[in-house]
């Protein structure tokens, strides 16, 4: 085995394999962005009511996961859990430590998307709100 391979198996053997994209992985709540079907932030998850681009998502898609800001009271994200569990969707509260804005994530667990132009976010007024202002 040559110095170089060794060394990186001796690390990977210490300090665990390394994580792809841990910035993309922390601010989308554990997923990447070229899995995603759709997102939402913090304020459109406690906005009251389901957004029904989320519904027609969890119903139609069927390699689909669900990711949770568990920074989040539950009460404000309770409808989204129980919207999954009634259509048998996986879904994760994550609860990593990481300060995010995403409240939200819709995703596979394989690329769907590569073109770095497509928005999985719902652009109203809450969002417009949220992220650009």
């Amino acid at each position: 085995m040559e110095k170089n391979k060794l060394h990186q198996v001796l690390m990977q053997g210490v300090y665990g394999t390394p994580e792809t994209l841990p910035e993309e992985r922390a601010l989308f709540l554990s997923t990447i962005s070229e899995r995603i079907y759709l997102a939402l932030t913090n304020k459109q998850v406690m906005h009251k009511g389901i957004y029904p681009e989320v519904k027609k998502i969890l119903q139609s898609k069927k390699d689909i996961h669900m990711f949770v800001n568990g920074e989040l009271s539950y009460s404000l994200y309770s409808i989204y859990i129980k919207e999954a569990t009634k259509l048998n969707v996986p879904f994760t509260v994550v609860s990593d430590g990481h300060d995010t804005p995403i409240g939200l994530v819709l995703a596979s667990s394989t690329a769907i998307n590569d073109d770095k132009n497509y928005t999985f976010f719902i652009e109203d007024e809450i969002f417009k709100k949220d992220i650009i202002n």
